[in-house]
């Protein structure tokens, strides 16, 4: 019975000897993060801790995760007045898409104290998304997708019917192409066949919704007209399943990006039918009356989003 209960104080013993390192360094690190700037890490410690050491680029140890061979190179270290944060300045920008492991030695005797950085992986997701739609706005940012934008952004109800649809069939089509990229495409070397499967997979999707209008709301169908059609053809639909396989965008990442473009998309349009309706009881002259003055507005759009430019909210 002694000899049992020995054996257990000594494996606690073992354990909590083990654990020591990990439990210094919970109390040790308190937060890190990214900095403000593309080239920072922000590193607070729960204690004041000894300057000349934090401050000594040759105590730290940074890499991505996926590559802990290739060493990132710091070119500075500042220590608060208080000896509680330290800001790592590099010489390159971070890769904040990455994890980044940091080491600091002889921060505590005989302790290598480790952790990880990354950005949450749910506000990384929130970004693809704002980038799709604000940022990188196709219609505004890259010009994609004019043929349909200027056909039908004469009214909102149009507009905000068509962007519905149009995000519905983008969405669609994104998730269908990047399982087909994922499952058939990439495994069997096939790359070379993106473009002519997703526009099969779009042309799919958009003979389903013009199948389903038609029977559903004959109105609406008749008010895209030609358009609907043109959905096909459209360089953002196309544009979002090669992004994703040039990204090798997971399916969360695909989702968003997908969404993103369509909600994009159907807020350029909306803006768009709203100036246009008030354009038609404007003293405009006669040379500039239609498409010339949707231009120009169209032109004003986009000069209004490069504010969205350098945009980072996670």
């Amino acid at each position: 019975m002694k000899t049992n209960v020995i054996i257990r104080r000594i494996l606690v013993a073992l354990i909590l000897f083990c654990s020591l390192p990990t439990l210094a360094q919970a109390e040790l690190i308190s937060g890190k993060s990214f900095g403000g700037e593309d080239n920072e890490i922000v590193v607070n410690f729960a204690q004041a801790v000894d300057r000349a050491v934090v401050a000594n680029p040759d105590n730290y140890i940074v890499y991505e995760e996926p590559d802990p061979d290739i060493r990132l190179s710091l070119q500075q270290i500042v220590v608060s007045e208080d000896g509680r944060s330290a800001t790592l300045v590099f010489s390159e920008a971070l890769n904040t898409t990455q994890t980044h492991v940091v080491s600091i030695k002889n921060i505590t005797p005989s302790v290598l104290e480790s952790f990880k950085v990354s950005k949450s992986y749910l506000g990384y997701l929130l970004s693809i998304l704002i980038g799709a739609m604000l940022i990188n706005n196709f219609v505004f940012t890259k010009y994609l997708g004019l043929c349909v934008f200027f056909g039908t952004s004469k009214r909102k109800d149009t507009a905000k019917g068509m962007g519905i649809v149009f995000t519905l069939v983008i969405v669609v089509s994104a998730i269908m192409s990047w399982f087909f990229y994922q499952f058939f495409l990439k495994p069997f070397d096939l790359n070379f066949l993106q473009i002519v499967v997703f526009i099969g997979l779009v042309s799919l999707t958009v003979q389903a919704v013009d199948t389903v209008l038609r029977k559903v709301n004959p109105i609406l169908f008749n008010a895209f007209g030609v358009y609907l059609v043109l959905v096909i053809a459209n360089c953002i639909i196309i544009a979002v399943p090669l992004i994703l396989a040039d990204n090798e965008y997971n399916f969360y990442e695909s989702f968003m990006l997908s969404l993103g473009a369509g909600s994009g998309f159907l807020l350029a349009l909306y803006l768009m039918s709203s100036v246009r309706e008030r354009l038609e009881l404007a003293n405009i002259p006669p040379t500039y009356k239609g498409i010339p003055i949707a231009f120009v507005v169209a032109g004003q759009f986009a000069l209004a989003f490069l504010g969205f430019s350098g945009l980072s909210l996670f």
